[in-house]
Parts: C-alpha cells; structure tokens; sequence
C-alpha cells in the first residue's frame, strides 16, 4: 500500500477501521490508490451514514415515538 493511502488512513481512523474489517480493500487499494473516494462510499453504506439510510432511521425513530404516545395516552385513560 502507498504511503499516501497510509496516511490518509491514519488521518481517518474510521475508514482504517472500514478496511481492518474488510480485508479485500487492501488488495483494492494497493491494485488502485486512486480508489479512495469509493472506499469512503462504501464505509457510508457500511456504518449506515447515506442519506437513505439516515431517512429510514429517523422515520423508525417517530414511529417509535408515536408509538409511545399512544401508548402514554392509552394509559391515561
């Protein structure tokens, strides 16, 4: 792997730990340093940070509390 590519690991410590866990990438990166924006891409997809993925957590989120709510009201019946 090139030094540069180590660097910009080490700087983010998120992405070295995207490719500790997914081994094949360090083939890909030492093939193809310049891949680097398609790394972080499937980090996002990894830790669940596109924008997709963000829309369907917040939505489980006010269901969940909506939920509660109408539960609390049940409650206070």
């Amino acid at each position: 792997m090139q030094t540069s590519v180590r660097n910009f690991l080490e700087q983010n410590p998120k992405l070295a730990h995207f490719v500790r866990f997914n081994p094949d990438w360090y083939r890909y990166l030492s093939r193809n340093p310049n891949s680097v924006m398609e790394l972080e891409r499937a980090s996002k997809s990894f830790y669940g940070n596109t924008l997709p993925q963000q829309v369907d957590k917040i939505g489980s989120h006010i269901q969940m509390a909506s939920m509660l709510l109408n539960v609390a009201d049940l409650m206070k019946d």
